[in-house]
């Protein structure tokens, strides 16, 4: 049975809807890093026929290191989204942290995203909610499938029903993570839209002592599966040369590879909804 139907901008999440994109460099590492993988992801947009969401975060407050590269901050973060949205037209989602990020993220983000060791902080999530805008919560790698109602629940209760939940997978031993793609149809079952996080399901947290590592060999396999289980959209993080990223390049998508990885899946959930 579909999902809900969630809207940013000009696109629908969920329903009977293509499959939907959420794509971006995983942080903000410059303002020209930042536009011309905007503009890259709308032309490939718009030559392929992608349903497509721009997703980059001003601020990695959960970074394994007090070293770590965070981003530029929300003032200065906000502006750079607020000039993609205006250049490209794309919808924009992005990370907050906490209730007095709320406010000024959500005048410019279409979609508030709710990281996923946040899953479960109650004050933070009725007060994005509360916005009225589509909330995308991530399912915190210490979760079952089935505890994300309580989550939903804590969201709804404001009366905002553009609810969007995120498969990142759970943690499995020390460094590791691995996804149960029961999650997929077992979340869809609150009746609202599921997206896949594909890069960061490959995540190895901490992996590399001060940062984390990852196995980007594994998102193509693993996203074809959360399409095959039934998901609405694809969280995929690129960035233009993931290997000198400043944050999750071990886990990061190369943008070159991002046409036809997402014409390979589309094609895939549309065979699925057939």
């Amino acid at each position: 049975m579909p999902t809900r139907e969630v809207k940013a901008g000009d696109i629908a999440i969920g329903g009977n809807n293509p499959l939907v994109f959420i794509a971006g460099p995983c942080v903000i590492e410059s303002e020209d890093v930042t536009l011309k993988a905007a503009h890259r992801l709308k032309e490939i947009s718009d030559r392929n026929n992608i349903p497509l969401i721009f997703k980059s975060s001003y601020d990695k407050a959960n970074r394994s290191s007090v070293n770590s590269f965070r981003g530029p901050g929300i003032k200065e973060g906000l502006k750079i989204l607020s000039r993609v949205r205006a250049e490209t037209g794309l919808a924009i989602l992005s990370d907050v942290h906490s209730i007095e990020e709320i406010s000024p993220a959500s005048e410019v983000l279409d979609i508030i995203q709710i990281p996923a060791f946040l899953s479960r902080q109650t004050d933070l999530i009725v007060a994005a909610a509360g916005t009225g805008k589509p909330v995308n919560i991530k399912k915190g790698q210490f979760l079952a499938p089935g505890d994300m109602v309580n989550t939903i629940e804590k969201a709804a209760s404001t009366g905002n029903q553009n609810i969007l939940i995120t498969e990142r997978g759970v943690s499995f031993g020390y460094n590791n993570l691995v996804v149960d793609m029961r999650s997929i149809p077992i979340m869809q079952g609150f009746g609202y839209p599921v997206i896949y996080d594909a890069t960061h399901s490959v995540q190895l947290p901490g992996g590399q002592g001060s940062c984390s590592g990852g196995q980007r060999e594994f998102i193509e396999p693993l996203s074809r599966s959360a399409v095959a289980a039934g998901c609405d959209a694809v969280f995929m993080e690129v960035h233009e040369n993931p290997d000198n990223a400043m944050c999750d390049g071990p886990n990061m998508l190369d943008i070159d590879s991002f046409p036809e990885l997402a014409e390979k899946l589309m094609a895939l959930h549309q065979l699925i909804r057939n």
